[in-house]
């Protein structure tokens, strides 16, 4: 691994963390999705939240959808705000569980109700079946926003890596289709450019956890074999001509990601088109970073998205 200026909290684990990844198969893809969710450990429910798996009807001749959904079991007057928040893993791995203990803490700290989607992944299912699982789960939340106890006014999307990009995706679907009025979307670290031709993607080529090798494969697998012609913009967020009419959002990127360049210049471009964004790119901070949570600058981004999603989701 090429030396960079990491922050110094990082320095006992980083020799530990894969750089480049086998994602060359089926078969090898598989096997990192049983390594990471050995690595993820058990979450320790909170006393105060109360956890609810359901299955929900997918899109159109496809699958129905795990989701699970969490709330605060202190009672509250009225309906409470919702987050729709969607795991990362490079469209080729995660789970609900790899977000649990994020959504546990969101319900009981901002009284909010979270649904989080266990969308279908790469390579089995390539796009648009993620995405539309996404779409689907999130109309599904929003037409049930009664039942739910949500202020269908204040629903949230939110995502982090891949997650972040189908975050992004699913707000664009959103407006495109006529679909729920989003209030906010939540962008960390996000996937959003198929192209991977920006200076801090071409750059970073050997670092932990994300490098190019890795996201070459990602789009490999996420636009499927046989995919041809022009990616739709469903799929790479970054390839959309027109950002005007999407929700406020909040940007974050990492200074030795590879995803850094395409986060900040969505954003920038979010903000040329009239949207209301706040970016903040992490010193010292490499892809997935804040999943070490020991580290100092981890509990700062941590903490920063708490305090973002409890402003934009005050009544």
């Amino acid at each position: 691994m090429s030396q960079r200026n990491y922050d110094p909290d990082f320095d006992e684990l980083l020799p530990l963390l894969p750089t480049v990844t086998d994602f060359s198969s089926l078969e090898a893809v598989q096997e990192m999705r049983a390594n990471r969710a050995n690595m993820l450990g058990e979450v320790v429910d909170r006393d105060d939240v109360d956890k609810d798996d359901r299955v929900i009807p997918g899109p159109a001749d496809s699958p129905d959808v795990p989701i699970r959904i969490y709330r605060s079991k202190v009672e509250t007057d009225g309906p409470r705000p919702g987050v729709f928040e969607i795991h990362g893993g490079g469209f080729m791995m995660g789970s609900i569980d790899m977000m649990d203990a994020w959504c546990q803490r969101v319900a009981a700290e901002l009284d909010v109700v979270v649904v989080s989607v266990e969308y279908r992944l790469a390579p089995e299912d390539p796009y648009p079946a993620g995405v539309e699982d996404c779409y689907a789960a999130l109309a599904w939340m929003a037409a049930q926003a009664d039942a739910l106890g949500v202020d269908p006014k204040r629903i949230a999307v939110a995502g982090q890596s891949a997650g972040g990009g189908l975050a992004a995706a699913t707000a664009l679907l959103a407006r495109d289709r006529g679909g729920p009025e989003l209030c906010f979307q939540l962008l960390e670290i996000p996937e959003l450019d198929d192209r991977l031709d920006t200076p801090s993607m071409l750059a970073f080529t050997d670092t932990p956890l994300w490098n190019l090798p890795n996201a070459r494969w990602s789009w490999r697998h996420y636009l499927g074999p046989n995919h041809q012609g022009e990616v739709s913009p469903y799929a790479a967020p970054a390839r959309a001509e027109d950002l005007s009419g999407l929700p406020p959002a909040y940007v974050s990127t990492m200074e030795f990601d590879p995803l850094r360049d395409e986060g900040i210049l969505y954003a920038t471009r979010m903000l040329q088109a009239g949207i209301s964004v706040e970016l903040h790119s992490f010193p010292g901070t490499f892809h997935g970073s804040a999943l070490l949570p020991g580290a100092e600058v981890s509990k700062r981004s941590l903490d920063e998205v708490i305090g973002v999603l409890r402003r934009r989701l005050a009544a």
